[in-house]
């Protein structure tokens, strides 16, 4: 069921995506400082939607990262707080009267 959704999802955005270049078939000029160039609305929008996906996984990743090592730092604590502790079982008690 849930594969199922996120194909409707998929479906619906290259539908809607598919009409708007459709509707939109005009060409759009970008001048850059080093040139200019020229191509159809929705392939800009296709591009722009790209760089900016690709700049949210990059900051996403820089987080993800971080928290993996701060998981495998906290991980090595706690196996040395339970093997410490293990050890402290096994000393014998003993009574000050």
């Amino acid at each position: 069921m849930r594969r199922f959704l996120w194909l409707l999802l998929v479906l619906v955005v290259v539908a809607v995506g598919l009409s708007f270049a459709m509707l939109n078939p005009g060409d759009v000029e970008l001048d850059f400082y080093f040139g200019e160039l020229m191509l159809p609305v929705s392939l800009w929008l296709v591009i722009a939607f790209s760089l900016g996906a690709l700049v949210g996984m990059a900051a996403a990743m820089t987080i993800i990262v971080r928290q993996r090592w701060q998981m495998a730092r906290l991980r090595k604590d706690a196996e040395a707080s339970r093997t410490e502790l293990s050890e402290l079982r096994k000393l014998p008690i003993r009574n000050s009267h």
